[in-house]
């Protein structure tokens, strides 16, 4: 369903397996069971808001009150109960992402033709990715940090 609104899914069918490929392929969002085979969605939701800013949508057949606020107050942006609507949950996912771009746009930092993209873990030169590991992406963000005015 996702696909044939022209969205780009990669899907994983554990938590940690998601955690890796979101790492490896920062989405614009993720969707979220809390029922994993390996480990509770509410786990791999903390740690995935060590690093990830973007929006999490849960999607979940749990639908009493202590596990809803438990994963919203763990940073999840919206929770969806299982079984829902497939407009519904389009909707929901055109807002999140709305709000993802007013949440990134904060998160960049532009000095001359360098543009870091926190949230999305990407540095360009010239309007061109420049590949890097996460040493010389931190490295790189530290010494440029300290010439820009936020």
């Amino acid at each position: 369903m996702l696909e044939s609104n022209d969205y780009n899914v990669w899907q994983a069918d554990t938590g940690q397996t998601g955690i890796i490929l979101a790492a490896q392929h920062p989405p614009d969002l993720i969707l979220l069971d809390i029922g994993l085979p390996d480990k509770s969605g509410h786990d791999v939701l903390r740690e995935l808001r060590t690093w990830y800013n973007q929006s999490i949508i849960i999607l979940s057949v749990l639908n009493n009150e202590d596990d809803i606020v438990l994963a919203l107050d763990h940073g999840a942006t919206d929770y969806l109960t299982k079984p829902f609507r497939n407009a519904e949950l389009l909707a929901r996912i055109r807002s999140a992402i709305r709000r993802n771009h007013t949440i990134s746009a904060e998160h960049i930092i532009r000095c001359g033709d360098l543009e870091i993209d926190i949230p999305r873990r990407t540095v360009l030169k010239n309007n061109e990715l420049i590949e890097l590991t996460a040493t010389n992406l931190i490295s790189s963000f530290c010494l440029r940090r300290t010439k820009v005015v936020y």
